[in-house]
């Protein structure tokens, strides 16, 4: 198949305009395959030769203008249009297309709890082309009107209102200019529940079997909606442009969500079964809010090539954590994002496969889905806060409606947002874009204190380039009686490069840089200060000023300036203080994964585990008043997944409870049994025991993983070559396996793999595409394995082997996190 480069892009934009698609999808022929019709209207500006694509099962038919083209010309992917005239054209394409297992195009899935099926459409980048025949690039918009053909019985949602004409034939509204990689389609007896606001139609739409479910949170969900939508319509002077607003819950998405027009698809963990935190609710409210900036963000105002996918991501990951504080009562919202999000971006920056905000050279589409990484969403929304705050938020929304009333329902491009923010402001806004998205790597900040008796001063050193707007924050041990409390005396507004040192006056317990987390930079201590933040930290009375000592923490340990130990030390001493659920849900992450997982030497391990695990009992004890369930929730999660003797979570689980609550959800249950089937304390036969209990889609994931994670050499026979041999697995059937598959505690039972893993990953990968090699690259990579043999044997492959684009960015990525943590074990 051939992946479309930039200047065929180019060069087809020039020579067509393209207005119309007319699609007719037929639903109701069996299960492997479904029928797809399109006619498509365009019209070439001068005599030239095109192309149009599409990935057929079988091509029945290609008709140009009346006049049929052969079948056997396809090529690949690409059906070649030549000599085409100056003027109108017209193509129908008849094609019968396979169905997905893998999340990309016409995706069908069969729930395990009831036997009902449910498709949906992931068209994102070139998958359009496993649907229906497109002149598949996003500058080329048209009008889309769509047909289906579906069961009966059967819902068929869309891009615009749909209408059920009887017999199974379902008709969408013609929707307004699009790009191809947008159109969508959801089709199955969805659960659905509906209302309106401000004249128009809302949907929230679920599988059946996880109807009591939605309707436990539909108040909240549209609650949140209703807000989000209500906040952007003060924000932007543009109203929202399509004319309904459905979102889909589906089964088996590969990303959190897609901001498809007017039918937005989420994956369906968003649907709780089982008990979740304030800040999951919170994440889901953000990805709420995240698709919902999309309408305007990449619907209403498209990317003209792929180079500018921050136009679309950094915007919606901007507005999605700005709007959710400003509108709903979640309202510490960049607390999370600078635990969880921040650090993604921080990580992938540093690594050799990192990039610049707006790249200026994206090749081809292969090349641009490497591109939604860290670096577009979390540092590109970084830089945004950044810019708001040098820029102030009346310029930046100034600038924002200029670019809507510019561009709407057309493309735009870096150079074209630019031209509209400087509209409004006397900001060099050209040169910011220079220093923040076209360069790469993370700024370090480091404090130098000068002075005494009571004259102190600051001077920021800057490791990198990029100018910074940051907050200073002194902070003060409060008297004796209040021992550990720290308050901040001032809070000081900072450009670095300075202009000259920043008087501070008294030297304060704690000098911290970026307070308020306003920049996108690493920070560091001065020695004062570690003493002062190492002592107090759970006493700083901010939970985003907390946020940044933990991610300057994570940091040095990662740079290896401080040991593994003393985070877990940290962590130990604050943590049993700490109330925000964030921060708890990071630092233990961070600390079980990563410092006992991979910083750490094995024989470091079980002391680490005892470590956290007695924090989590301290947790779980401070937790008994029932007052911070949240917490607690937490707690006993991290509990069962550090466990090294199984007898309180067996006794958990033949209970149904954890002592004092919280009862056992099937989320709980299945979490348990995976950490015994590591431990060697269940086995098949409790594991099918469960699944009979829970036959549900999660349970079926779950029995996956605590089979793959199975101490004995038969079982990870069979999730070896389940995994990459016989290619029936889903996307999320292959992740849970791979999930179960590799743990610290067998190393030596799963040694043999770790040299199979890069020849069976490069294959598997080139059969079944970029979605599995994505898991494959992620979850079935042997992380545990932190050696210079594992290293040696990935150089190798990167050296000799061709892996996909996907895996190739997935392995390169995977071994610098491996090289790093061999430098953290020698630091």
């Amino acid at each position: 198949m051939s992946v479309l480069t930039r200047d065929e892009a180019l060069s087809r934009a020039r020579l067509l305009d393209v207005h119309r698609y007319t699609i007719e999808l037929d639903l109701t022929t069996g299960d492997e395959t479904f029928g797809s019709r399109t006619a498509i209207r365009f019209t070439a500006h001068t005599d030239g030769d095109t192309f149009v694509e599409i990935k057929p099962a079988d091509l029945r038919s290609v008709t140009l203008d009346g006049q049929p083209l052969d079948p056997d010309s396809l090529d690949g992917n690409r059906i070649a249009l030549k000599g085409l005239g100056a003027g109108a054209h017209e193509l129908h394409v008849d094609a019968r297309m396979h169905y997905s297992r893998t999340g990309e195009g016409m995706h069908r899935f069969t729930d395990p709890s009831d036997g009902e099926t449910y498709l949906y459409t992931q068209l994102f980048m070139d998958d359009v082309q496993r649907v229906f025949a497109a002149f598949d690039q996003p500058d080329l918009k048209a009008v889309f009107d769509l047909t289906v053909h579906a069961p009966e019985g059967w819902t068929v949602l869309a891009n615009g209102i749909t209408e059920h004409l009887g017999d199974g034939q379902w008709r969408a509204a013609t929707t307004p200019l699009i790009s191809t990689y947008l159109v969508a389609v959801a089709a199955g007896p969805w659960h659905s529940v509906r209302t309106e606001h401000r004249g128009l139609p809302f949907g929230l739409h679920c599988r059946r079997s996880l109807a009591p479910y939605l309707d436990a949170d539909a108040d909240e969900l549209l609650d949140i909606t209703r807000a989000c939508f209500d906040r952007y319509h003060e924000k932007f002077e543009e109203p929202y442009p399509f004319d309904s607003y459905d979102q889909a819950f589906v089964p088996e998405f590969n990303a959190g969500a897609m901001e498809n027009p007017g039918l937005v698809t989420f994956r369906d963990e968003f649907v709780y079964r089982s008990a979740v935190t304030d800040t999951e609710r919170q994440t889901r409210a953000m990805v709420v809010a995240h698709e919902m900036a999309h309408m305007w963000f990449g619907d209403l105002v498209t990317l003209r090539w792929w180079d500018d996918i921050w136009l679309n991501e950094s915007f919606a990951e901007y507005m999605g954590y700005q709007t959710l504080t400003e509108a709903t009562r979640f309202t510490d919202t960049w607390t999370d994002f600078g635990v969880v999000r921040k650090a993604w971006g921080y990580d992938a920056d540093q690594r050799p496969t990192t990039h610049p905000v707006a790249p200026e050279d994206v090749p081809d589409t292969a090349s641009a889905l490497l591109n939604f990484d860290g670096i577009s969403y979390a540092k590109g929304a970084s830089a945004l806060r950044q810019l708001v705050t040098w820029l102030g938020e009346k310029d930046f929304l100034a600038g924002i409606n200029t670019h809507f009333a510019r561009h709407r329902f057309a493309n735009a491009t870096l150079a074209d947002f630019l031209d509209s923010l400087a509209a409004g402001t006397d900001r060099d806004v050209h040169a910011w874009a220079d220093a923040w998205l076209r360069t790469t790597g993370v700024d370090t900040l480091t404090p130098l204190v000068t002075g005494d008796n009571g004259d102190h001063h600051l001077t920021v050193e800057r490791t990198g380039s990029r100018p910074h707007r940051i907050a200073v924050g002194l902070y003060d041990l409060d008297l004796p009686g209040d021992e550990g409390r720290l308050t901040r005396r001032r809070r000081l507004e900072l450009d670095v490069p300075q202009d000259a040192p920043l008087p501070l006056g008294k030297r304060p317990t704690l000098l911290l840089l970026n307070d308020g987390d306003l920049t996108y930079a690493k920070i560091r201590f001065d020695t004062h200060s570690f003493q002062g933040v190492t002592a107090s930290l759970c006493g700083l009375p901010d939970p985003l000023t907390r946020a940044v000592v933990w991610n300057a923490l994570r940091d040095a340990v990662r740079d290896g300036e401080l040991a593994p130990t003393a985070y877990l030390d940290a962590a130990r001493t604050h943590l049993p203080h700490e109330r925000d659920l964030a921060l708890v849900q990071g630092v233990l992450a961070f600390a079980a994964t990563q410092i006992a997982g991979r910083y750490l030497a094995p024989a470091d391990r079980p002391t680490a585990l005892a470590t956290l695990s007695a924090l989590c009992r301290d947790l779980i004890r401070r937790t008994e008043d029932g007052d911070h369930p949240g917490l607690r929730l937490i707690a006993v999660r991290h509990f069962i997944n550090v466990a090294a003797q199984p007898d309180t979570i067996a006794a958990w689980l033949a209970d149904g409870t954890v002592p004092g609550g919280p009862e056992l959800d099937p989320d709980l249950r299945w979490r348990v049994l995976a950490r015994l089937a590591v431990l060697g304390a269940t086995d098949e036969h409790a594991i099918a025991a469960e699944l009979e209990h829970d036959p549900s889609a999660t349970g079926r994931e779950g029995a996956a993983r605590c089979r793959a994670a199975l101490p004995d050499e038969d079982t990870k026979a069979r999730a070896w070559h389940a995994m990459f041999t016989s290619d029936d697995l889903s996307n999320y059937l292959f992740t849970a396996t791979a999930q179960g598959f590799w743990q610290p505690e067998q190393a030596d039972l799963v040694r043999p793999y770790v040299a199979r893993y890069y020849e069976d990953a490069v294959a598997v990968a080139a059969r079944r595409g970029p979605a599995i090699a994505d898991a494959a690259g992620h979850w079935a990579f042997p992380a545990h394995a932190v050696d210079p043999e594992t290293l040696t044997l990935g150089e190798t492959c990167l050296r000799d082997t061709h892996p996909i684009p996907a895996l190739r960015r997935k392995l390169t990525d995977q071994l610098d996190d491996l090289r790093r943590a061999l430098k953290v074990r020698t630091a």
